[in-house]
């Protein structure tokens, strides 16, 4: 066994500094694994949060080495060998303690996006009918575990913290999850160009990067939604349509 340093953020929304821990690590180990030898042998009221610890929960986020990762699935081999291992919270939610955050602002975010609205089924046979594609789409967004580490490394929450504006990318791809389901009827696309600040993201894919999931966010959601606000706000044949409509 090894002993490794790891610089663990350490306090809480008041004050706070990062503190020095060495602990043995052998081959495997995640920098969860790390955490939680630390906590039980040198600092018992180290705050973390966790759940599965198998990427599939979302609850170890927090930035590695400068960079948002979550910790269950970041192996110290992956890491540069024999460096110290710096872990702090994420940046863009509220401090609660060491490495835990507040992301409750997220699941209020959700409340206001409009729910998923069903067409009629088939007359003939009451049931729905849908392409391969059309399902294939749609479910690329679904795999999404509300990690939040797109929304932390986001610049316009992260940076600009425009809260009260933004939406955000994780709850951008929730809502193509819903515009681009085949069966779906609501209409969202107001509320994206004003309240939910679609405007405000500049496509630099920072967001995909960071994805656990390796979801497309940018290609695949934002820039589609971007689409079909343009077309509908921006086009110039459509405005002069509902001039036109407006006259009448």
């Amino acid at each position: 066994m090894d002993k490794l340093l790891f610089q663990i953020w350490r306090g809480d929304a008041g004050s706070g500094a990062v503190q020095d821990y060495y602990t043995n690590v052998s081959e495997g180990m995640v920098v969860l694994d790390a955490i939680h030898q630390i906590q039980a042998e040198q600092a018992n009221d180290l705050a973390v949060r966790w759940n599965c610890k198998a990427g599939k929960c979302g609850s170890c986020s927090a930035e590695i080495n400068g960079m948002p990762k979550l910790m269950c699935m970041t192996r110290l081999s992956d890491l540069p060998s024999g460096q110290a291992v710096l872990v702090k919270p994420m940046k863009a939610f509220p401090l609660i303690k060491d490495l835990v955050t507040d992301v409750s602002w997220n699941y209020k975010v959700k409340k206001q996006i409009k729910k998923f609205k069903p067409r009629a089924p088939d007359a003939k046979d009451g049931t729905w009918r849908m392409y391969q594609e059309d399902i294939d789409r749609v479910q690329e967004f679904r795999k999404c575990i509300e990690c939040y580490l797109c929304q932390n490394v986001c610049h316009v929450l992260r940076e600009h913290e425009l809260y009260d504006k933004f939406i955000g990318p994780r709850f951008l791809i929730y809502a193509a999850s819903l515009e681009m389901h085949p069966l779906d009827t609501e209409d969202r696309l107001g509320e994206l160009k004003e309240s939910h600040g679609i405007g405000f993201c500049n496509i630099t894919k920072c967001c995909t990067k960071v994805c656990p999931e390796s979801i497309a966010i940018t290609d695949n959601g934002i820039i589609p939604l971007k689409e079909r606000v343009v077309d509908r706000y921006f086009d110039p044949l459509r405005k002069f349509v509902r001039w036109i409509l407006r006259k009448k």
